[in-house]
């Protein structure tokens, strides 16, 4: 292990403009934190590229496992495990009681084929699969939200999620921890406009699934278990009319009183679950 005793330290600052998304955008990377997030960034093969530990948190035997794990896995990382003192460590934190450990992870990059191919997901666990489905997130602004809807579709057997610009940073340390993982499994395509997208979905011989009030039916009443892309929108405009007037099915979901809309995560779970029901 090396100790960091400064702030003016190379790797140290390197890791603090962690904490911008132009920074995360150049590198490629992006701050993962707490024991629990590495634990299954190391489970999942995602590639870390050092680790840091408090000296504080050097007397918890978690820990201490995580980082001997992560050494085990290539003796070379003995040079890629740092100490920091806590007032150091604090500087990089996000949460209100720090964690004691964070690692720096190399953000995944897949092409197109890959994506619809599912190879990567096939990975961890093929037989949960849904035979093609996954979700688009159209513009969506909730860390909380993002980071539910992937994990929901990882635990529903998604294949993957596609992502439109304009859509919260992914590797912001809000999703991150809300994704609990799920971010180093599930495969993500990054595309610029609607319109694209729904080009690559056609391609991909995908039913673009999108939750509206107009000509629409219920969704329990739809196929939605194999080859649908169901599109989820914005929280506050919802769905762009690209994705509105190129929808091959538009659904809605059944609710009484006074309520006109619930929140996206919620919708897109009622939505996701119904392929495996």
């Amino acid at each position: 292990m090396k100790q960091i005793l400064s702030q003016d330290n190379k790797v140290f600052k390197a890791c603090s403009q962690l904490k911008q998304k132009k920074n995360r955008d150049k590198t490629g990377k992006y701050l993962i934190e707490g024991p629990n997030l590495v634990a299954d960034a190391l489970k999942s093969q995602a590639d870390i590229e050092l680790i840091l530990v408090s000296e504080k948190s050097l007397e918890s035997e978690e820990i201490k496992q995580l980082c001997e794990t992560y050494v085990q896995l290539d003796s070379r990382n003995q040079e890629s495990v740092y100490v920091l003192d806590e007032k150091l460590f604090k500087k990089l934190t996000e949460t209100e009681t720090p964690q004691g450990i964070f690692g720096v992870v190399a953000k995944t990059s897949i092409s197109e084929e890959e994506f619809f191919k599912g190879d990567f997901r096939d990975r961890f666990d093929s037989s949960a699969r849904t035979k093609g489905n996954i979700i688009v997130l159209d513009r969506l602004q909730d860390p909380g939200n993002v980071g539910t809807i992937i994990r929901t579709a990882e635990a529903a057997g998604y294949d993957g999620i596609m992502i439109l610009k304009g859509t919260v940073d992914l590797y912001s340390p809000k999703v991150v921890r809300s994704c609990t993982g799920s971010l180093f499994r599930m495969p993500v395509l990054f595309v610029e406009q609607p319109d694209e997208a729904i080009d690559i979905l056609r391609k991909h011989g995908k039913k673009v699934v999108s939750t509206g009030l107009k000509d629409s039916k219920f969704y329990h009443e739809v196929e939605l278990k194999k080859d649908v892309a169901i599109v989820i929108g914005n929280e506050g405009n919802g769905i762009c009319d690209e994705f509105m007037n190129n929808s091959d099915i538009v659904v809605k979901i059944p609710m009484v009183g006074q309520i006109e809309s619930l929140n996206a995560s919620v919708a897109a779970a009622i939505l996701m679950y119904e392929a495996v029901k």
